[in-house]
């Protein structure tokens, strides 16, 4: 799966099979504004060709399907007041919604490190494939961002407070944890992915999205719940409040070494991310479609990406990687209501649409 010549985004027809590949190895597929633009644009050619039967997602490379957005060019524009946020956040949001909604089946291969963006890219589709060697996050509180990409939608309908705990702790979700927390659909080791591929480049037009489920359990292992499943019942307990305070509180109360480890790993984040994302999955639970989130996710992106703590947030963990954010404020308890109530404000003529 490799091709530097071909450019960062490889689209093109194997057999009945439109294949989009993500194709930035070296920065594990990270996707740029034109990568969104170029996927969108495969799209379009894949759904008007009558001999393309489905949709398959992958990435170039060993290390995994995509990383994220180009978070640093992101910081390099919020510097200067620029405007790729916008741009970038609406053209990649519209791109969500289409894919949630796309006529044909569009297999994606989860394979190794999805996170961010790519969770984007692939935890819409009709037929999500995780691995043996899949590691899922949503890391944005750890940015002073929150889990967008549609991720408050995903995450909202996770069973109990799982998506709750990813959502606020950014911890990994191995394979089997993705399709507990209903980021995937099926298990199938990364060794017999070739062997799928071929399978699903040789499909007949007209294939159904029935069909191609079953053609894909036929590798699928059948794993449904991983570690943190295990840990359900506790994570219900303690994360089942709407304010980040009395989460706090409960984990202070149980004293366990899981809730301690868990305390541990929210007070390194973005307070304020921290209390923009619980509200944003709050509101999400009674949501009545992945494009109502997208319009709330797109009005708090653009007050996150005129904010300190995003500039600090990827400062620390990709600029300067010291890992030592200094976050504005520094306390949950500082987080006012005033401070929430811009992400959630009306944008007027810059709010989302869809076509």
């Amino acid at each position: 799966m490799s091709g530097a010549e071909e450019g960062d985004l490889v689209a093109r027809i194997e057999g009945s099979a439109g294949i989009i590949r993500l194709n930035r190895p070296k920065a594990i597929n990270a996707i740029t504004l034109e990568m969104f633009r170029d996927i969108d644009r495969a799209l379009d050619r894949f759904q008007a060709d009558p001999a393309v039967a489905v949709i398959v997602l992958e990435g170039a490379g060993e290390r995994g399907l995509c990383a994220g957005g180009d978070i640093r060019a992101l910081w390099e524009s919020s510097k200067v007041d620029g405007d790729l946020g916008k741009i970038l956040w609406r053209e990649e949001y519209i791109l969500n919604a289409r894919i949630k909604k796309f006529p044909k089946p569009y297999v994606a291969f989860m394979d190794g490190i999805v996170m961010g963006g790519g969770v984007g890219l692939s935890a819409h589709a009709s037929h999500r494939i995780v691995t043996d060697r899949t590691r899922l996050a949503m890391p944005e509180v750890g940015l002073g961002f929150f889990p967008d990409v549609g991720g408050t939608y995903l995450l909202s309908r996770a069973p109990g407070e799982i998506g709750t705990y990813f959502g606020l702790t950014g911890q990994i979700m191995n394979g089997p944890d993705a399709i507990h927390a209903k980021f995937a659909d099926a298990v199938v080791p990364a060794a017999k992915w070739p062997e799928l591929r071929d399978a699903l480049i040789k499909v007949r037009q007209g294939v159904t999205a029935a069909d191609v489920s079953t053609l894909i359990d036929g590798f699928a292992t059948g794993e449904t719940a991983g570690p943190v499943a295990a840990k359900e019942p506790a994570i219900d307990a303690l994360f089942g409040f709407d304010r980040m305070e009395d989460i706090f509180a409960a984990l202070k109360r149980d004293g366990s070494e899981f809730a301690l480890e868990t305390l541990k790993t929210l007070n390194e984040k973005s307070p304020r991310g921290l209390v923009v994302t619980l509200k944003l999955l709050r509101l999400a639970r009674t949501a009545s479609s992945l494009e109502e989130c997208l319009v709330r996710e797109y009005r708090a992106a653009l007050e996150v990406f005129r904010s300190d703590d995003f500039r600090e947030g990827v400062r620390a963990a990709v600029i300067d990687k010291d890992r030592n954010p200094t976050w504005s404020p520094s306390r949950i308890e500082d987080v006012t209501p005033d401070m929430l109530a811009q992400y959630l404000a009306e944008i007027g003529a810059d709010e989302l649409k869809f076509n």
